[in-house]
């Protein structure tokens, strides 16, 4: 655990960690201030981060579980202790980190007798486990269990519904908030017209994230919010009355939010995988060997320098265009050029 004294700069605001701890396998802590705020300030922005980080930040969860051996939900197999339905449970607490972009396949496949835990979950490399003791199923005779599994990353609740039953998969509640908690608390010091406050931020997460991570990602995502107030409109704005032109002036967006804004843009391209984008084989392993393993990379191309590439064709990088455009929205120039 790491603690720190609480000193007051009463100069420039600024933020610090005073309080990091580990308490469990699946939670982590950490205690933030911020100062020196004006009164009403402390809490204006407390409110603000508490819905932010509890309901804006996307995590990664099981969505989804397969297996021939399912008949239904409340069912039970010999050989298994744990119903059917008490292991979708636990599938449903499995605490999962990823940059994945939608959803994404994984699987079990053990044998016993012995235990099934998160180990067990052969996922992409882009998925990672944060506690791999976590127990799935336990397996009392000689049998082969095996589960197909869809994970996904997004944000909020997942609630299933019967009519998500399909194909002998069966859907399982999502709760993809990695914050499980969160506390503000307000300390008021100074008299009369110097009076200021101090903004205590606690965060409790189940160390998808780190509490810093959770409140880095909150602030960008309520900066992206705010962005558009701070942007003019690309025609003139009329007045009711359709008698008064309202003057435009360049945007007032400050060079740090762009900044900020475009970095957010790079890093979520960098995050995406190409083998998230349903590309045939041989067209993944010939961008793989040009060193092509993110959206990123692959938007530092053009058209022209995939046609490069050895045993590229036209109809591969047609494939690739309609990819971008009808998932990401994205073109690629017939000339060579590089995202910023």
């Amino acid at each position: 655990m790491v603690r720190e004294q609480v000193r007051i700069d009463t100069r420039t605001l600024q933020w610090k960690c005073v309080e990091s701890r580990t308490d469990s396998k699946r939670l982590s802590y950490g205690r933030f201030i911020l100062s020196p705020l004006l009164k009403g300030q402390a809490d204006t922005i407390g409110i603000a981060m508490r819905r932010a980080l509890l309901g804006e930040i996307e995590g990664t969860c099981i969505t989804r579980a397969k297996s021939a051996k399912i008949p239904h939900e409340y069912s039970t197999i010999v050989g298994i202790q744990e119903s059917v339905h008490e292991i979708l449970m636990n599938l449903k607490k499995i605490v999962l980190r990823s940059n994945l972009y939608g959803t994404c396949e994984a699987a079990i496949c053990a044998r016993g007798p012995g235990y099934i835990t998160a180990k067990d979950i052969i996922a992409p490399p882009y998925v990672e486990i944060i506690d791999n003791t976590q127990q799935i199923a336990s397996l009392t005779e000689p049998i082969e269990l095996c589960i197909r599994l869809q994970i996904e990353r997004n944000r909020g609740y997942l609630i299933k519904t019967f009519n998500n039953v399909q194909d002998g998969s069966y859907p399982i509640d999502a709760i993809f908030m990695p914050v499980r908690n969160v506390n503000h608390s307000i300390h008021s010091y100074g008299t009369g017209n110097e009076k200021h406050e101090i903004l205590f931020l606690e965060i409790w997460t189940n160390r998808s994230l780190t509490p810093k991570e959770a409140l880095q990602e909150a602030s960008r995502n309520l900066i992206d919010l705010f962005i558009p107030f701070l942007q003019t409109e690309e025609e003139n704005l009329h007045f009711e009355d359709n008698q008064h032109m309202l003057p435009l002036y360049p945007s007032l967006l400050p060079d740090k939010l762009v900044k900020i804004r475009k970095n957010k843009k790079k890093i979520a391209l960098k995050s995406i995988f190409i083998d998230q984008l349903d590309l045939p084989p041989r067209v993944y392993n010939c961008l793989k060997r040009y060193n092509i393993y993110t959206l990123l990379d692959l938007l530092n191309n053009s058209q022209e320098d995939l046609m490069k590439m050895e045993h590229f064709r036209i109809e591969d990088v047609k494939r690739i265009l309609d990819i971008l455009e009808k998932h990401f929205g994205l073109d690629l120039p017939k000339n060579s050029f590089s995202i910023q």
